[in-house]
C-alpha cells in the first residue's frame, strides 16, 4: 500500500517537474485576437446605426414636443410660434411651423430638422402628411 502511495506521489512530482504549459500557445493568442478583430467589425457599424437612430428619435421628440407647444397656442389664441425659441435653443434643430398664421388645431404642422445632419427631418402635428 505504502508503494502505491510513493508512486503516485512520484508521478505527480514529475508532472510537475515537467509541466511546459504555463501560459497561452502563439496560436492560441492569434484565434483570440481574430476572434476580437470580428466582433469589432460586427460591434462598429451596429454602434454607429444606434447612434444615428438615437439622434432621429431625438429630433423626432423635439418635433413632437413643439407640436403640443403650437396646439397650446392656438388654442390660447397665441401666435403659433411664441415659445418655440426655447426648443430651438438646444442647438439640435430647427423649426419651422406651416401655416404661421391662421392655423387651426387640425391643420398646423411642425418641421424639425437636424442642425448636425440635415438629411434627418421629422415632422409633427395633425396637419402634416407623409410623415
Amino acid at each position: 500500500m505504502r508503494s502505491i502511495k510513493n508512486y503516485v506521489q512520484a508521478v505527480k512530482a514529475r508532472r510537475e517537474e515537467n509541466a511546459d504549459d504555463k501560459g497561452f500557445s502563439l496560436i492560441e493568442l492569434i484565434v483570440v485576437v481574430v476572434i476580437l478583430g470580428i466582433l469589432a467589425a460586427i460591434a462598429v457599424p451596429v454602434f454607429m446605426n444606434l447612434q444615428k437612430t438615437a439622434q432621429e428619435e431625438s429630433v423626432a421628440t423635439i418635433a413632437a414636443n413643439a407640436a403640443t407647444q403650437v396646439a397650446s397656442n392656438i388654442a390660447q389664441d397665441e401666435p403659433v410660434s411664441t415659445n418655440l425659441s426655447k426648443l430651438e435653443s438646444t442647438g439640435k434643430v430647427t423649426l419651422t411651423v406651416s401655416p404661421t398664421t391662421g392655423a387651426k388645431i387640425d391643420s398646423y404642422c411642425v418641421t424639425a430638422t437636424s442642425t448636425a445632419d440635415t438629411t434627418i427631418v421629422k415632422k409633427s402635428g395633425p396637419g402634416c402628411t407623409g410623415s
